[in-house]
């Protein structure tokens, strides 16, 4: 549809997508359409907007964050987990621009839902704002739910009995986790101030409101848990330290024995047991290794060793 029949014709709008379009390309766009100039900067810098609502003339500015989760056979200290973007919806009277930024959050699948909903698109391009972020919750959702496994499965490896994990795999989830955050928390607010949205899609986004608090109430529990699980690993390594120590001194003590009497022996004195007798350096090494033995027994027996 074009946008000069849009903008005549009563009951039809036009949903125009674009995905990081350069300075020229949102001038032209602006000038078409009849933007504010400050909207050319404001959705031409990546880099990850905060979500926020704001009107400029008869134009609502609506930002949202998008997320994905990115596939991987395990975590490592560099893994990523969630890559995120930003979609910013230009909501006029008979139009509605959508510009994202990232890979991730892709629109032709909303798009495809919205046409087959002929009744949600009466609502005008305000039903586009709501598909938009009725998707992207979902999305939230959805990767909320994959991070949940990668914490059962990194508080499994935590408690088994193979090798944990390094503490370095848990402040890199901790990392990736900040990003989920970003994208779901600061929403929030934008999504209870639409006052421009129509009244017929109020309860449509009472809906999305209601879906995103779980998604917060999931972000902000899986911070307990991560820390939860980052300091019994680190009660681990506490543990782990105290053991490797232990074990030093024991085998310290061990090989001081030989030493003290090596050192003893060495000091050539004239007048040293045993030392004219036939059986003396026999005798020695008999103690030493008795002495040393027992030793090693103790702190076998005390779980030193």
């Amino acid at each position: 549809m074009h946008y000069a029949s849009a903008h005549k014709r009563r009951g039809e709008f036009l949903w125009l997508g674009l995905h990081e379009p350069d300075v020229a390309t949102m001038r032209t766009v602006a000038k078409t359409f009849g933007l504010h100039e400050l909207i050319v900067e404001q959705t031409t810098e990546g880099g990850g907007h905060r979500p926020l609502v704001e009107t400029i003339g008869d134009v609502t500015r609506l930002v949202l964050r998008t997320a994905r989760y990115v596939e991987h056979d395990e975590l490592t200290a560099t893994s990523e987990v969630i890559d995120t973007g930003d979609v910013t919806l230009l909501i006029g009277p008979w139009f509605v621009i959508t510009v994202r930024h990232g890979p991730a959050g892709a629109l032709w699948q909303v798009r495809q839902d919205v046409q087959k909903r002929p009744e949600l698109l009466r609502a005008g391009p305000w039903a586009v704002a709501y598909a938009v972020a009725d998707h992207l919750v979902d999305d939230y959702l959805d990767v909320s739910l994959r991070v949940e496994h990668d914490l059962e499965r990194l508080e499994e490896e935590t408690f088994a009995t193979r090798r944990p994990a390094d503490v370095a795999h848990f402040y890199q989830l901790k990392r990736e986790m900040v990003e989920l955050k970003r994208a779901v928390l600061p929403l929030q607010e934008p999504l209870a101030r639409l006052a421009g949205a129509p009244p017929a899609l109020h309860p449509y986004f009472e809906d999305v409101r209601g879906r995103l608090a779980r998604a917060v109430d999931r972000v902000t529990g899986f911070d307990d848990l991560l820390n939860s699980i980052l300091q019994a690993r680190l009660t681990q390594v506490t543990l782990e330290q105290n053991n490797d120590m232990r074990m030093i001194a024991a085998w310290a003590a061990i090989a001081a024995i030989p030493t003290v009497g090596a050192g003893i022996y060495g000091m050539n004195f004239s007048n040293m047991p045993g030392i004219d007798s036939r059986y003396g350096f026999s005798a020695t090494i008999v103690i030493v290794v008795l002495v040393c033995s027992g030793l090693f027994w103790r702190f076998k027996r005390a779980g030193w060793l």
